[in-house]
């Protein structure tokens, strides 16, 4: 090691005789903080929330593949919505009231038949 390099490594090691007190009451405190610290594994934080629930079950300590089930039966259900909104709400399979099912009324397709 050359003499420059030893020159700056000595420089970051201070004196044993200054200022032992202060760096002893320091290393006390960090002790003292450090022993009041709980110890062993962290508690398991609760979900909270309705997301939060979702996650935990489903993409916690097991997970599965219910989410893509979810997925699809939301898609499924978004385009059975879409479709009658379009196309079966006006369709004359369907009628609106039970009243125009014993009055004979078939009512009609606003975009006429496909």
């Amino acid at each position: 090691m050359s003499f420059i390099t030893r020159r700056a490594l000595s420089t970051l090691i201070p004196p044993k005789g200054i200022g032992a007190a202060k760096d002893a009451a320091r290393m006390s405190r960090v002790v003292d903080f450090y022993g009041k610290l709980p110890r062993g594994p962290a508690p398991e934080v609760k979900s909270k929330g309705l997301l939060g629930r979702y996650q935990a079950r489903y993409f916690g300590r097991d997970p599965s593949a219910m989410p893509i089930v979810h997925i699809i039966a939301g898609l499924i259900a978004l385009g059975y919505a879409q479709n009658y909104y379009f196309h079966l709400r006006m369709s004359p399979y369907y009628p609106k009231f039970v009243s125009d099912v014993a009055k004979g009324f078939i009512g009609h397709h606003k975009n006429n038949a496909h």
